[in-house]
């Protein structure tokens, strides 16, 4: 009896969970594609397969493709997510801050389900501030470091990290390499068995280890400004050693 019991729940939960995630893409990025490893460094390599996005929490009103660009507009807050789920991958994307102070970023192993007093969903955060955050939040007179800004790493929604360079639990650059608003950044993201390395405009210059989670979506997050994005790919490793099949 209690097995029969068992096999509903589990079949009930099955259900629930397609119900949430069998979605209709919001929108494909014609500039975004992803590999597998092979794929990307074969000589033959052709276009790897387009990127689709799942609205989770935002509006169809938030997000437009103009060319090989994507504009989020960053209301309401929210977040939209990656068709599939992804463990061990590099992720590649560019981005361009429009607003003074503006704020955005890419959650990565996250389920991209919003949590009850916050849009936005777990996982570990890299973050996307334009270089004027620091001038608009002053706090008792004073500055946040310019290092927030750009490139923190954290977790978010009850994941934990290990921070390569704490400021409290998160991990901050340790070198500025962020440009102002109207100018294109470069984002490229390793992310391996609850590892990550990020690079800014061509250095690495942070990271995390023993996040608590490692498998999950990549989202996009709208959090009030407006932000541009494009060259966005993802390359797909082998699983590692912290693989869940």
């Amino acid at each position: 009896m209690k097995s029969n019991i068992v096999i509903i729940v589990v079949f009930f939960l099955a259900s629930i969970s397609t119900l949430l995630y069998a979605q209709e893409p919001l929108f494909e990025f014609s500039f975004g594609e992803s590999f597998t490893s092979a794929e990307f460094h074969s000589k033959k390599k052709g276009k790897g397969n387009l990127l689709k996005w799942v609205n989770v929490n935002t509006t169809d009103s938030t997000w437009k493709t103009q060319g090989k660009e994507l504009i989020c507009y960053g209301n309401p807050i929210g977040v939209v997510r990656s068709e599939k789920q992804y463990e061990n991958f590099m992720l590649h994307i560019e981005w361009m801050h429009m607003e003074p102070g503006g704020n955005s970023g890419v959650f990565v192993w996250s389920k991209a389900i919003p949590g009850d007093e916050n849009r936005l969903p777990d996982g570990v955060e890299v973050q996307m501030l334009e270089l004027d955050w620091v001038n608009l939040n002053t706090r008792n007179g004073k500055k946040p470091p310019i290092a927030y800004v750009h490139g923190e790493l954290f977790g978010v929604g009850g994941v934990e990290t290990t921070p390569d360079n704490p400021r409290g639990t998160r991990s901050k650059s340790i070198e500025n390499r962020c440009k102002g608003r109207g100018e294109w950044n470069t984002y490229d993201v390793i992310c391996v068995d609850g590892v990550i390395k990020l690079s800014v405009n061509g250095k690495f210059v942070n990271g995390i280890s023993n996040s608590t989670q490692r498998k999950g979506y990549i989202c996009l997050e709208a959090e009030g400004a407006e932000i541009y994005f494009r060259n966005m790919k993802i390359v797909e490793f082998p699983k590692g050693i912290a693989s869940m099949d």
